[in-house]
């Protein structure tokens, strides 16, 4: 790593090959930085093209050792090709053409055995129109813009096909109660469009989970707070099952007092309670044991917040899997699901300032925590 810098260091100064001197803005050198350092790739040529600076980063992402570079000209140490297969350096010519150009904008360009690189130049110039003195290029590594690029193309697949399946169910009974809705009985048409309604509600389910990553992603996820009786909430989420059929010796329920006042977002925290309810009856066994409780906040120590712990006595998460579950599509098996719900959640826990952890239940199965600091609006403070 230490031969990119030291060889550049000494080209910034070598007269033989590399005879320009010093600009007025002072060299990476004279100014103190260490070439190395930069996170991107750096190539840095002369007025006649030789590699001058060729640093780490250059080095890892062309595989081409530092010392081979320095002193070759650009178009050897850099044989970039565009997506059509031309030579970059022949067709944008940094050295001729007009001389008002300043640089290429950034774009993917293919190394050697057709790795993409993202490229961009800029021409350095003794004057305005003068001949170009330096070309400074500047290489990044694709492979993260291609992880976020796999990962969006990853959630859009997901989605269509879990839209299609109630889409399809929907379609196939509206088209068949059109046609045939005479045939049918009031019991049958009851039926048909009960499951019309809940595959509704399941694409509905899906758009909004859509959404909601799209303002995770991006920042915007919206908390509006209200006072909000977490342990009220809780209560409404187990009676809801209670009324479903599940057993209500099932659920435990403990609340320890005092509890602080809590402020968040009511329809977030539901979304929340439901998504890790939901995980731990579909998924776990045994009682549902969810603890309300005041906690010292995550962010502030000073001021207290609230925690919610649900805890099953199913098998559990894998140790090996612990470091996944709040990542997009993990799933804790192959029944049913997105394996966006948990990203959700932690986005929705972040964004309340809170955080969230899961590990293993003293009963043996999965236990998730989050805490929720206070979060007193400001113009009540």
């Amino acid at each position: 790593m230490g031969v990119g810098t030291s060889g550049a260091k000494k080209a910034l100064r070598a007269g033989d090959v590399r005879s320009a001197a010093p600009s007025r803005r002072g060299d990476l050198a004279d100014l103190g930085i260490d070439p190395d350092e930069l996170p991107d790739g750096l190539v840095i040529a002369d007025e006649r093209g030789r590699v001058i600076c060729f640093n780490a980063a250059a080095a890892r992402i062309t595989a081409v050792p530092a010392a081979e570079a320095l002193g070759r000209h650009l178009d050897w140490a850099l044989p970039l090709e565009d997506l059509e297969g031309r030579r970059w350096w022949q067709l944008t010519d940094p050295y001729g053409g007009l001389a008002i150009r300043v640089g290429q904008p950034e774009r993917n360009l293919l190394l050697p055995g057709g790795r993409e690189v993202l490229v961009s130049a800029r021409y350095v110039r003794t004057a305005p129109t003068g001949p170009v003195h330096r070309v400074v290029v500047s290489l990044r590594d694709t492979e993260a813009r291609r992880r976020t690029e796999r990962s969006h193309a990853e959630l859009i697949a997901t989605v269509a096909h879990e839209l299609r399946s109630p889409l399809t169910s929907v379609k196939g009974f509206t088209a068949t109660l059109l046609a045939k809705w005479e045939r049918f009985t009031d019991d049958q048409k009851k039926l048909m469009l009960e499951t019309v309604d809940a595959d509704a509600n399941r694409v509905t389910r899906l758009i909004a989970e859509l959404l909601d990553i799209s303002r995770i992603d991006s920042g915007r996820l919206e908390v509006r707070r209200q006072p909000v009786d977490i342990g009220a909430a809780v209560g409404r989420h187990i009676q809801a099952y209670v009324a479903s059929g599940q057993s209500a010796d099932r659920f435990l329920l403990r609340i320890g007092q005092p509890l602080p006042d809590l402020w968040a977002d009511p329809d977030k925290v539901d979304q929340v309670l439901s998504n890790l309810l939901e995980n731990a009856v579909r998924h776990g066994e045994g009682t549902v044991t969810i603890d309300v409780e005041p906690a010292p906040s995550p962010r502030e120590r000073e001021c207290a917040g609230t925690s919610v712990t649900v805890s099953d006595e199913g098998t559990g998460i894998p140790e090996e899997s612990m470091n996944r579950v709040f990542t997009r599509f993990w799933r804790g098996s192959k029944r049913g699901g997105t394996g966006l719900g948990l990203y959700i959640v932690k986005g929705i826990v972040e964004a309340h300032g809170g955080t969230i952890t899961v590990g293993r239940a003293p009963g043996g199965g999965a236990q998730f925590r989050f805490t929720l600091p206070v979060g007193t609006p400001a113009y009540l403070q």
